[in-house]
Order: structure tokens, then C-alpha cells, then sequence
């Protein structure tokens, strides 16, 4: 038996999960676990740097995520980091206190390999052919155009749900001023003008990966009648439906949010600014429909690791 744990330091959650090779080169998940350790908080207000506060959070994870990792005999342990350990001005301060704390050196990905592996664990995961693929997280938006199931376009875009958030003031705790998100939203499309191939007259689905996307998923699962924290892997939503959601949520206080949100009311100061990635893209495209996947970066990588096997 072997043993692969993989790290994700995002710039909202630190994620790991541990997966066991299998004779025929698949993998089985063994464990998963997320922490919402908000890397990317107040950078914007620091300089461009990594806050203490934010890198103690991160530290902390990891040295409670290794006790689960070192549980498995003989583990391999690949770490990666995306966004904001990616922009900020004190990345080797950073990646090197990681390694003194638990012994793993960090790969901090390219914006372009990002958006190349979440497509990679994307197709490898569903059943399409040709769609639109949106990765939103907290420092950056991941867009990939695919054709025929491969990588025809593909792009990383240095805004994401907490960046997003702080930069347009739309974490206060009453309602956001309409002005406000009309602001956030015109910078948004002012990023996707410099993409032409964008402008694709051929209404495709959009696939779903970030936190704010599944917090989307969850939500609607709920008014369904649905189980919100079963595996929501291929679930379908209208377009229709995921712009009334938005406009509800925008016409809400931070507190109703959060009520709504239930289990990840942690969001509610970052699901508007999630959401307007989301919400641009259905505008510029026409998509009539999204689709959600449980599988990115993370299971892109392992993709990867098994092709070299």
C-alpha cells in the first residue's frame, strides 16, 4: 500500500486529503478536511503581504492536519499554495515557516497551472464535452474554455471572494449599497474584456469549482428538499435560479445571510463578492446552466501524479 496527502493552502481554506494508490494506478480517498484559515485576509490593507495573524492560522492547520497524514505508514506529502501566497511580497518568509513547522516544502503554482489542473480533475471527473469552467476562490478567479474535452483557452484573473470582498467594501454588516456591488461587478467585466475568447456565440454550461460556487449548491439543495452536505458532485442549476439567488442575497443584511448560509454562515461576508465572478460570466456568455464538481486542482494534481507512475 502506498499513501499520497496533498496540501492545498488556499487563500480562503487550507484543505488536505489523503488518498491510497491502488494496483490498477486509481486512488481511494481516505480522508479529506477543510479549515477556513482566510490566508489572503488584509493583504490589500498590508502592503501586499501575508499577515501574521493569517500565516499563525494557516501553521496551525497544518500541524493539526499532519497528525491525521502521519496516521498512514510511509505517506507521501505534496503541498501546494495558489493566489495569495502566490502575490504576497513575504512568500519565502512564508513557505519557509511552513517548512519549519511541519517538514514540507510548498510548489507554489503558476496562475495558468492552477486553471490547467482544475480542468484536469474537472473532465476527468465529468461526462462533457464542451463548457465553460470557473474556479473562484478567495484571490482568484481560475477560467478555462473547453472544447472537444480539452484545454482550448485557459487563464487566471488576480480577484477572488475575499480580495473582492475588501477592495469594494462588501462585507458590512447591514445591506451592501446597491452602488457598491455595481462597482465591484464593473471591475469584474472590465477583466473579462481583455478575454476575446470569452465572446463565444455558443451557449455552453458553466463548470463550478470554489467555495462560494459550492456554497451556492448547497443552498439550493436545501430548497429542494435535498441533503445539503451530501456529495453534490454533477449537480445542475439554472442559470436562472443562480441570479435570483444572487439578487436575494445581495438584498439581505450580513446577518440574514449568514442565517441562510447555516453551517457556513462564515461566508456571509464573502458569498456576494463569490458570487459576482459567477454572475459576470452568465452575462458575457449566456450560459443557460451550471455544474457543479467536486473535483479541481487537488484532483488534478493526483492526475498527474498518476501518469508518472
Amino acid at each position: 500500500m502506498s499513501y499520497l496527502a496533498v496540501i492545498d493552502l488556499g487563500s480562503n481554506s487550507t484543505r488536505m486529503v489523503v488518498e491510497e494508490l491502488q494496483a490498477d494506478g486509481t486512488f481511494v480517498e481516505l480522508k479529506r478536511r477543510k479549515l477556513d484559515t482566510r490566508l489572503a485576509e488584509g493583504m490589500d490593507q498590508n502592503a501586499g503581504e501575508l499577515t501574521e495573524a493569517a500565516m499563525t492560522r494557516v501553521v496551525e492547520a497544518l500541524i493539526e492536519f499532519r497528525d491525521d497524514y502521519m496516521a498512514y505508514e510511509g505517506v507521501s506529502v505534496v503541498g501546494i499554495a495558489t493566489a495569495a501566497v502566490r502575490e504576497a511580497t513575504n512568500q519565502a518568509d512564508f513557505l519557509d515557516r511552513v517548512y519549519r513547522a511541519v517538514g514540507v516544502e510548498i510548489r507554489v503554482l503558476t496562475g495558468d497551472q492552477e486553471a490547467y489542473y482544475d480542468y484536469l480533475g474537472a473532465v476527468s471527473a465529468l461526462d462533457i464535452s464542451d463548457a465553460w469552467l470557473l474556479d473562484t476562490g478567495g484571490a482568484s478567479v481560475e477560467l478555462v474554455g473547453i472544447e472537444e474535452r480539452m484545454a482550448a483557452n485557459f487563464i487566471s484573473l488576480p480577484f477572488g471572494a475575499v480580495n473582492l470582498s475588501e477592495k469594494f467594501r462588501l462585507n458590512g454588516e447591514g445591506k451592501i449599497e446597491p452602488s457598491l456591488i455595481e462597482r465591484a461587478s464593473q471591475y469584474v467585466s472590465d477583466q473579462y474584456d481583455h478575454l476575446p475568447w470569452l465572446e463565444d456565440t455558443t451557449t455552453l454550461p458553466i463548470i463550478l469549482l470554489g467555495g462560494a460556487n459550492r456554497s451556492l449548491a448547497r443552498l439550493d439543495r436545501l430548497r429542494h428538499g435535498l441533503p445539503a452536505d451530501s456529495n453534490f458532485h454533477g449537480y445542475e442549476m439554472t442559470t436562472e435560479s443562480v441570479l435570483k439567488t444572487f439578487d436575494e442575497m445581495a438584498n439581505m443584511t450580513h446577518a440574514e445571510r449568514a442565517e441562510v448560509l447555516g453551517t457556513e454562515a462564515n461566508r456571509a461576508d464573502i458569498i456576494i463578492s463569490g458570487l459576482l465572478p459567477l454572475v459576470e460570466l452568465i452575462s458575457r456568455t449566456g450560459a443557460d446552466k451550471v455544474i457543479f464538481s467536486a473535483s479541481g486542482v487537488r484532483e488534478g494534481l493526483l492526475q498527474e501524479y498518476r501518469m508518472t507512475l
